[in-house]
């Protein structure tokens, strides 16, 4: 079955291209906790509301962190299609997120280099909550196939660039 998505080719790819968004939400405590189940984070602060507002006085229940990083590498992913690779990425936590949200998910090329057998394609990445505030801006670099060359190694193994 297909996933949809087609792998762009790096000579395709230009810096300013933003990548199709991606949202998620709004997100409910089940969300949350089923995030939070999966990932063994116990922190109540991500499935109890009485705890998070009344013993570490937040304004509500906080969308965890690493299901924030999901959902951009979820956006990577598939941006680079079954061809591609997201290599590396790297986040900020600079503002909380809260239960009830719809976060948006994005990506803009902001520079691209050769290697031998691929291409190499620089993205800014971030997580915007419906009133514009960006609580997880990041870099990545994602793994594109030339239009003519050989399909990427899997696994992915870096060249000497």
């Amino acid at each position: 079955m297909s996933s949809g998505f087609a792998t762009p080719f790096f000579d395709d790819v230009e810096p300013g291209l933003a990548l199709p968004s991606l949202v998620k939400g709004p997100l409910t405590p089940v969300h949350l906790m089923r995030w939070s189940a999966a990932m063994e984070n116990w922190h109540r602060i991500h499935y109890d509301r009485t705890f998070a507002q009344e013993h570490d006085h937040l304004p509500d229940l906080l969308i965890n962190g690493s299901f924030k990083q999901q959902f951009v590498l979820q956006l990577l992913k598939d941006w680079a299609g079954p061809h591609g690779w997201p290599w590396r990425s790297s986040f900020q936590f600079r503002a909380m997120n809260k239960v009830g949200e719809t976060l948006t998910v994005w990506g803009r090329v902001t520079g691209k280099r050769r290697a031998a057998r691929y291409g190499l394609v620089d993205v800014d990445t971030g997580v915007l909550n419906e009133h514009g505030l960006e609580s997880t801006p990041g870099k990545a670099v994602v793994v594109l196939p030339y239009r003519d060359g050989p399909p990427l190694p899997y696994p992915f193994v870096p060249e000497d660039t």
